[in-house]
């Protein structure tokens, strides 16, 4: 049979109409449109085919009969860390903060789109104590994108799940000699 990943190098079947399919290169479940009404539409493929990292998910979600109470609990998980909106949908309740992780880089994002955002850091070799960090707006990257340099002192560089937001009072501006080596001259 062939699949989104390649043509299906085995099977295991979870009940008829579902099926978990290896590949050479990836794999996930295939369900028959029968079964594939079973999932909610808000994590629904219209192809039936559901791949093995995040989206298996949804079928332990509309077909929990055929998984583990831990297997549930995982999907459970990763439906709130993949598709909060989704999980609000399922579940009929807003997700609270430190709930799910993209809901928490979703609502970081938005406070913070005009703020510095650290994209890189190096230990200074010219400024000893400090960590020489470059920024950007909202933690951008990309060509087009403007960059700032600025040292912090070691102790208060302290990285988090959503990344290091400069302080501009305390965080000055840096145009220093560099220890980045696209800044060396």
């Amino acid at each position: 049979m062939n699949t989104p990943w390649g043509p299906s190098q085995g099977a295991t079947i979870y009940a008829e109409g579902v099926l978990f399919h290896s590949t050479a290169s990836h794999g996930g479940f295939s369900l028959v449109p029968g079964r594939n009404c079973s999932i909610h539409p808000a994590l629904h493929r219209p192809s039936g085919f559901y791949e093995e990292d995040a989206e298996w998910a949804a079928v332990a979600q509309g077909l929990p009969e055929l998984f583990t109470t831990r297997e549930r609990r995982e999907a459970d998980e990763t439906i709130r860390n993949f598709w909060p909106e989704a999980w609000e949908r399922i579940h009929g309740r807003k997700l609270e903060p430190g709930e799910s992780r993209e809901r928490d880089r979703q609502v970081f994002e938005r406070r913070h789109a005009e703020d510095w955002i650290v994209i890189a850091a190096i230990r200074s070799t010219h400024r000893p104590g400090f960590t020489e960090v470059i920024a950007t707006r909202g933690g951008k990257r990309g060509e087009r994108v403007g960059e700032r340099r600025f040292l912090i002192p070691v102790e208060d560089y302290k990285t988090g799940p959503l990344g290091f937001v400069i302080d501009e009072v305390r965080h000055p501006i840096y145009d220093g000699p560099s220890s980045f080596v696209r800044y060396r001259g």
